[in-house]
């Protein structure tokens, strides 16, 4: 989160755990057979991650093709609830109770799902996909600006510092600030860099609300979306019209958007968080902008100069310095 709404969920909402049942000790090479099949499996699956998430932007634009982006928007959360739901159901898993944590569950949706994906989906209609995935991976940098201020476990470092001000300087590398940002549009580039600031934003407004909150992260995750659904249709219904037609290829693109990129990916997220650990499910961050970049030029034929690859990859050594935490004192 996209995620877009990925990294930050990674730190904030921990992954289900499993009760620990009493077994035998295996023999060695059982263990040794069992781990590296996960090995494979989980490093299988980050890579699927990493396409379905990089892919979204590409399937952003073709849906804004035929609908308008609250409406977009509005189908991402219903039918990435729709299989959130459908896990609970087949996990029976009930969804989150009392009305205080429905309350931080309708902030929370407003900040992590109305606002960026309508602001994305906005942004879309006048940059292309690619643009729209590297200003997601600014998601990080805001967060590293913002856990300054707000949140006091997150100390300042020079090598944070560092890759605060990289980032951001490979953004103007991007947006070819040197010739005065021509050839951008800066109205949806601008949509596209706020949509990055709703992720932090919220992640902390859930870390300092929600943490501690019984159910399950595909609970709470699931409960979310359904508010955005709801958020969204209302907005969709006062805003919009109702669409004259349903074509093939952008009906898709919103099905797939909603079912894979915000449903099965968010689910498939936490079980490399429960596997692998936080900090390396949180590296399919790097990979998003990427894999946007090489389906928005592949696939929808979008023009590439040589900053905006190269600005990417400051903004990614930045945000990969933003990330680090100093290592732990050892007792003498």
């Amino acid at each position: 989160m996209s995620y877009e709404v990925a990294p930050s969920t990674v730190r904030v909402m921990s992954a289900p755990t499993a009760p620990r049942p009493t077994l035998a000790a295996p023999s060695p090479s059982s263990t040794t057979t069992t781990r590296r099949g996960v090995l494979l499996d989980w490093r299988v699956r980050f890579a699927i991650l990493s396409v379905i998430w990089g892919f979204s932007f590409l399937l952003i634009k073709v849906g804004t093709e035929a609908y308008a982006p609250f409406q977009v928007a509005m189908g991402r959360v219903l039918f990435g609830a729709l299989a959130l739901l459908a896990v609970l159901l087949v996990r029976r898993e009930p969804l989150p109770r009392g009305l205080r944590t429905w309350g931080h569950l309708s902030v929370a949706a407003l900040l992590l799902n109305t606002a960026p994906f309508s602001l994305f989906a906005y942004a879309e209609l006048s940059i292309p996909s690619s643009l729209a995935g590297i200003c997601n991976a600014t998601s990080p940098l805001w967060g590293m600006a913002l856990s300054l201020v707000a949140l006091s476990e997150d100390r300042p470092t020079r090598r944070r510092f560092a890759g605060l001000g990289l980032g951001f300087l490979g953004v103007l590398t991007v947006l070819g600030a040197w010739q005065g940002f021509s050839g951008v549009d800066a109205k949806g580039t601008a949509f596209a860099l706020l949509a990055s600031l709703c992720y932090p934003i919220g992640w902390i407004y859930v870390r300092r609300t929600l943490a501690g909150t019984p159910g399950s992260p595909v609970a709470l995750t699931g409960g979310q979306l359904m508010v955005s659904t709801l958020q969204l249709g209302l907005v969709s219904a006062l805003f919009t019209s109702a669409p004259a037609s349903f074509p093939l290829w952008p009906t898709l693109s919103v099905i797939a958007l909603g079912a894979l990129g915000t449903g099965m990916a968010l689910q498939m997220q936490y079980g490399l968080v429960s596997e692998v650990g936080p900090t390396t499910a949180q590296m399919v961050t790097y990979f998003i902008p990427v894999i946007a970049t090489t389906a928005g030029v592949l696939v929808l034929g979008e023009h590439l100069h040589w900053n905006t690859p190269v600005g990417a990859a400051i903004v990614l050594a930045g945000a990969a310095l933003t990330q680090t935490r100093p290592a732990p004192h050892k007792p003498a």
